[in-house]
């Protein structure tokens, strides 16, 4: 497009976009998180406390299960602090996850009697990690960064709380988390099973909670809520309770939902009601789990995952029950008086509940949930509703968003618009608005404001000039979002060139003659084929030119990525101009990781092609120079029939003389 048209692109509700201002002069800044306040909360310590001090039961069997454990002893070694860890291949795996253990163990042991020996060892293990580790590495990064990590930075959280971390100890752990765990996680894992995005969320919020961030507590929630892989809530637990990887194993699917578990604590402890959304979801997972592990019946559907790698025609053989119910079965039974037969018969069975696997989850959930109703729960923060989501529809914009526990009403509110919200509410169709307009919305924040919600920007439809056009009959959604200058396309299809096309593609203006894209990674469909495209009409077979990032050929598992530059003329046979094979970073143990630039141009008779790997630096991918009248614009299709994929990719402004 042009650099008039761009702007026009961007500027096109110029009066809007200062809704993103709205309410923020009456916030206060960020104060805190409440600490301790991961896991556990003050008002969970206490209630431990109580329950071994004067002998109740399930608590002293499960203290019990906690004191016997050879991680939870005061004369542990600690493992040699290193600069690495990984998996697949392993570096210092086992030893860093056996001292997450002993830390979080011996936090824990330290936070309930007061015995200071647990305290300085689990000191010493954080200490020596944070002034040491530099790196998470390995195919198997997201996972290592995740499991043993959690553990790692729950028991900083309770050591700070305890006085065991100084001020300058606690500022090492936090930049160790940002420099070494969360650069493997910052981007979820939506081409991997649900339990690899599961556990990335969750120590997420850990991370944020520590590190006081509240920017990224609402990537990890929003991702919980809508991200594109297999963990998110509803790619996870399906409408009937059945589970992503119920197919695959139930040791690996009661992992998952032991992770959306515990990020639902978090989020609990912090004011808002994950353990909620969806009409308790997450519930209806764990009951239709427990029931099959049981001996139930339970109703299993084929099912093909969001990546497209794995598929499953019937469930998989019951196993041993993971140690993983008394937590949710005390949030939803206990606390909030709802049926949970299948949760009650799996405690039964497990209490008291000891060690997880490894540093896979937290296990010990007997002595760390258990308890009778009458018993107080942590006090609810007076926090405003964040995550919130914009998406257009034909009935307006639809709002939804992460309520809080407090039952009180907010102020929705946009440029020259104000709505209450009444307690409890979790969505609202804004049907006041205009095709082509740029509208931001937030909420007011409460009072006692601890936390800004962020603002989100949503376009009624797509900027003027611009078009949708649905490719072949693909029965997956094919949809369109634009956020004044992040284009997400939302589409199924076979794929692209093959020789016809069935897929999505979003047209600019007629007049524009340059498109320069970056496209955001990741993507969950390890099918999927997208880029640039110039075609001359909406036909499956229409002749064009196509800039397309596809996957490699082999194994779906690691196939590798090319870019590759094709046009199809008006026979419809297909040419290929170039193609090249990408390289590390972009591409890493076969998954795209990092964005891939892409630009366009018409010139007459011909159409031109570059990339680039950086932003800065283009080499060009081939010229077409086949006569074409049409348009250029976002092309992509998730190599899936029946399963749509999301595709983002940014505007991107060149210079003058590009």
């Amino acid at each position: 497009m042009t650099r008039r048209e761009f702007h026009q692109v961007l500027l096109s509700a110029t009066t809007t976009l200062l809704g993103s201002r709205i309410g923020n002069a009456k916030q206060g800044a960020f104060k805190a998180f409440a600490h301790p306040g991961i896991l556990h909360t003050a008002v969970d310590f206490e209630r431990m406390k109580h329950g071994i001090r004067n002998d109740v039961d399930p608590l002293v069997q499960g203290f019990a299960k906690l004191r016997e454990h050879p991680s939870s002893q005061a004369n542990y070694k600690p493992h040699t602090f290193a600069d690495e860890i990984g998996r697949n291949p392993s570096v210092n795996f086992i030893e860093f996850d056996s001292d997450a253990n002993a830390a979080y163990q011996c936090a824990l042991i330290a936070a309930i009697t007061g015995e200071n020996r647990y305290a300085a060892l689990a000191g010493e293990i954080v200490r020596g990690w944070s002034n040491s580790l530099q790196r998470v590495s390995g195919a198997d990064a997201v996972l290592m960064a995740s499991l043993g990590p959690f553990k790692f930075v729950n028991a900083a959280e309770i050591l700070r709380w305890l006085g065991e971390l100084s001020p300058s100890d606690a500022t090492a752990c936090s930049a160790m988390l940002r420099r070494a765990i969360l650069p493997a996680i910052l981007d979820f894992a939506p081409f991997a099973n649900g339990n690899w995005d599961t556990a990335a969320i969750k120590t997420m919020l850990a991370i944020a909670i520590f590190c006081d961030d509240p920017v990224l507590f609402e990537r990890a929630t929003s991702y919980y809520l809508h991200g594109d892989g297999d963990g998110r809530l509803t790619h996870y637990i399906y409408e009937n309770g059945q589970c992503q990887e119920s197919g695959r194993d139930q040791q690996h699917t009661q992992l998952g939902l032991a992770h959306l578990g515990d990020a639902c604590q978090i989020a609990w402890n912090q004011g808002w009601d994950l353990y909620g959304a969806h009409d308790n979801l997450l519930l209806r997972g764990f009951e239709y789990t427990a029931s099959y592990n049981l001996g139930g019946q339970v109703d299993f559907r084929p099912d093909l995952d969001r990546t497209g790698k794995y598929k499953h025609a019937v469930i998989s053989e019951p196993s041993t029950l993971r140690p993983i119910y008394e937590q949710i079965f005390a949030h939803y039974h206990v606390l909030r008086g709802l049926p949970t037969p299948n949760l009650a018969k799996a405690v039964e069975r497990t209490r008291p509940e000891g060690p997880s696997q490894g540093a896979d989850h937290t296990g010990f959930g007997t002595l760390l949930y258990a308890r009778p109703a009458q018993d107080a729960d942590s006090p609810a923060p007076d926090v405003a509703p964040i995550s919130l989501h914009a998406e257009h529809t034909a009935h307006g914009i639809q709002l939804d968003w992460l309520t809080p526990r407090t039952k009180r009403s907010f102020d929705l509110q946009r440029a020259g618009m104000r709505w209450q919200v009444p307690a409890g509410a979790t969505h609202y169709t804004d049907t006041h608005v205009n095709d082509g307009q740029l509208y931001t919305y937030c909420f007011s924040a409460p009072t006692s404001d601890r936390f800004s919600p962020l603002p989100t920007k949503i376009t009624v439809g797509l900027p003027p000039g611009w078009k949708k056009q649905p490719l072949g009959s693909a029965p997956g959604t094919a949809n369109t979002q634009f956020d004044g200058k992040v284009f997400t396309l939302i589409t199924a299809g076979k794929g692209l060139l093959q020789p016809e096309d069935e897929g999505l593609f979003v047209s600019t203006p007629a007049s524009a003659t340059h498109l320069a894209v970056r496209f955001i990674p990741q993507v969950a469909s390890q099918a999927a084929v997208f880029g640039l495209a110039y075609r001359t009409g909406s036909e499956q077979n229409a002749p064009c030119a196509a800039l397309l990032l596809a996957p490699a050929r082999g194994d779906m598992e690691r196939h590798g990525w090319v870019l590759r530059f094709s046009m199809r003329d008006f026979s419809g046979d297909i040419t290929p101009i170039s193609q090249m094979e990408l390289p590390a970073p972009v591409v890493q143990y076969g998954r795209l990781m990092k964005p891939v630039w892409l630009r366009m141009t018409r010139r007459d008779s011909s159409v031109t092609a570059a990339y680039s790997l950086d932003g800065h630096a283009w080499a060009q991918a081939g010229e077409s120079r086949m006569v074409l009248r049409g348009r250029m614009g976002l092309i992509g299709a998730s190599g899936l029939t029946q399963t749509s994929t999301a595709l983002r990719f940014e505007l991107v402004e060149e210079p003058a003389h590009e």
